[in-house]
């Protein structure tokens, strides 16, 4: 062991801690691994740092695994390429498992062979370090990173191709650089929306000009020769091709069993919501889904908020967001592992219709939960069937009625006592009384009579 007097050591100390500083717990701790602790107990990190400096660094933690290192090192020039053949295979299986080319494998191949052709080609003659399509990727990332507006990013992607060698394959504008990914998968779906939220135009009602319920026309002027414009629209973005992708690459492959193979188990002590009761309680009613810990478990947010930043505009867009539970905690809760499923459109709040416009994310949710899906693993290289669960939904208290559907206010609001909710009528509001019945039966209160000139002898709602 390195002598721990040495400046040395010192130094790698701090690069140490400035590392595992960024994936520290939501208490500000993380695993110590001191010869004594050896990653199993969590600390602050000014205790850890006097850990390893008086006690030492353990000796065979040499890949720091538990504070942000790959399990793995990968070849920087060849890692993007790798990761992105594994998407791209999973993604445009140009044959059946038999080697028979399905109904869709003449396109599929074609989408197959024309990604592959962009891995391999140069960004320029000459240039074998980076290929056309990783340069694309990482400019879109860095713009959605910097928020760099559209107008902008078209003006870079000028001066690049002009900077460039001239037989470059940089693409000319954004659209044209957001065309040469879309093949993966990265897009959404535009559903139209009836005017009154009746319904969405969506399978079966897909091809239809008029609402099956209001009978409102679907668009706002049908009579126009040129291209028609829907009332509303809402975006909604698949699930399932996410979730596969997530499985596509070695790294996320692992953190997506992380909840089975990488969390440390205390009784006692909760870090993440496997070691809720609620988690438990689910695998115990469902043990075959339990068994294999790819499947995927999900949690449902939404809320409505205003896009405009103006208060005096009244107007609520609703987000439906999907956390990743399988991940953890330091990377569950970060705002780029959430999943947006649903963009629901204004002006106004959905209330009693959001079940209208949660109907794609139902589908898919029900389909991944019933049949599940086959999907490749790339740790393992091997074929296996996922399915999701959405174990519950996170919502103050307002938007939990508009995804219930039970009213969150009024006579029966309370939604733990249901339909046995205790209300009254006192100067023109609703008020909850007949707490008395949550005592014990021999309560001396529950045969006071100055509350409301009773006894009380109902049992607690069911």
């Amino acid at each position: 062991m390195r002598n721990r007097k040495d400046p040395a050591y010192w130094e790698g100390l701090q690069v140490f801690m400035a590392l595992a500083s960024k994936h520290k717990d939501c208490d500000g701790r993380i695993f110590c691994p001191c010869v004594r602790c050896k990653n199993t107990r969590l600390h602050p990190l000014d205790t850890v740092e006097a850990h390893i400096f008086t006690k030492g660094f353990e000796s065979s933690y040499e890949r720091w695994t538990y504070h942000g290192e790959p399990d793995e090192p990968i070849e920087a020039n060849n890692a993007d390429a790798d990761e992105m053949v594994d998407v791209i295979e999973d993604f445009f299986p140009p044959i059946n498992d038999d080697g028979r080319a399905t109904d869709d494998g003449i396109q599929r191949g074609q989408y197959y062979d024309e990604m592959f052709e962009e891995i391999e080609a140069e960004l320029y003659p000459g240039c074998d370090w980076i290929s056309s399509l990783n340069f694309v990727a990482k400019l879109l990332h860095l713009k959605n990173l910097g928020k760099i507006p559209n107008y902008i990013f078209d003006e870079l992607l000028k001066l690049l191709k002009f900077a460039f060698p001239k037989e470059n394959k940089i693409p000319p504008t954004f659209y044209e650089a957001k065309k040469k990914l879309s093949k993966l998968g990265l897009g959404y779906e535009s559903i139209h929306v009836c005017k009154n939220n009746c319904c969405l135009f969506y399978n079966d009602h897909a091809s239809k000009d008029f609402c099956p319920v209001c009978g409102t026309s679907r668009w706002i002027n049908e009579n126009t020769s040129g291209k028609k414009i829907a009332h509303k629209v809402m975006r909604y973005f698949p699930l399932t091709p996410r979730l596969k992708r997530l499985y596509s690459s070695r790294i996320t492959a692992k953190e997506m069993v992380w909840h089975r193979t990488g969390r440390v188990k205390e009784n006692g002590v909760m870090r993440h919501p496997v070691d809720s009761a609620a988690w438990k309680n689910f695998d115990s009613r469902h043990p075959d889904f339990a068994r294999d810990p790819r499947n995927v478990r999900l949690g449902l947010a939404a809320d409505g908020f205003n896009p405009f930043g103006n208060m005096s505009l009244s107007y609520s867009m609703w987000p439906v967001v999907l956390a990743n539970y399988n991940l953890p905690p330091w990377m569950c809760m970060k705002d780029n592992n959430f999943l947006l499923t649903l963009l629901i459109p204004g002006p106004k709040s959905p209330g009693k219709n959001m079940d209208v416009f949660l109907r794609p994310l139902v589908d898919e949710l029900k389909e991944l939960w019933t049949n599940g899906i086959e999907t490749r693993d790339a740790t393992s290289n091997s074929m296996f069937k996922m399915r999701a669960a959405l174990l519950w939904t996170i919502n103050d208290f307002p938007a939990r009625s508009s995804l219930s559907g039970w009213s969150g206010q009024g006579y029966k609001a309370c939604p733990t006592c249901n339909e046995d909710t205790s209300s009254i009528r006192v100067i023109g509001k609703t008020s909850y009384v007949g707490h008395r019945r949550f005592l014990p039966s021999n309560h001396r209160m529950r045969k006071d009579r100055e509350f409301d000139g009773k006894v009380e002898k109902r049992l607690p709602p069911r």
